[in-house]
């Protein structure tokens, strides 16, 4: 993560995209020292404990799961649930992001 950004958004974070590449990558980020910032994901359905154990299954089937970079990965996760098309979901963003004044976005969504 650029040191300009201090959060990163993924929206689609429950989709196959994050799935097979998103989750992985993260991961090594962490190992690698590259990302030390909130992780807010934002999908249509779910809880943050169904997201964190995604993540997991993520990885044990695409590298393996480094309990260390996994634990740090899932302490920086905040989840919204939300339709896209909805202002709440971006006010609640807004308010998960708290002082958060340069996020990255990331669109792992359908075109």
């Amino acid at each position: 993560m650029t040191r300009t950004s201090n959060a990163l958004v993924i929206f689609g974070i429950t989709g196959d995209l994050a799935y097979k590449q998103i989750f992985p990558a993260l991961q090594a980020m962490i190992n690698r020292g590259h990302l030390d910032a909130p992780i807010i994901g934002v999908a249509r359905s779910g809880n943050l404990d169904q997201l964190r154990a995604r993540i997991r299954q993520s990885l044990d089937e695409h590298g393996g799961v480094d309990e260390t970079a996994f634990a740090r990965l899932s302490a920086s996760l905040k989840y919204i649930s939300g339709d896209y098309q909805d202002a709440a979901t971006f006010e609640n963003l807004r308010s998960v992001l708290g002082d958060a004044a340069r996020p990255l976005h990331y669109l792992a969504v359908p075109p």
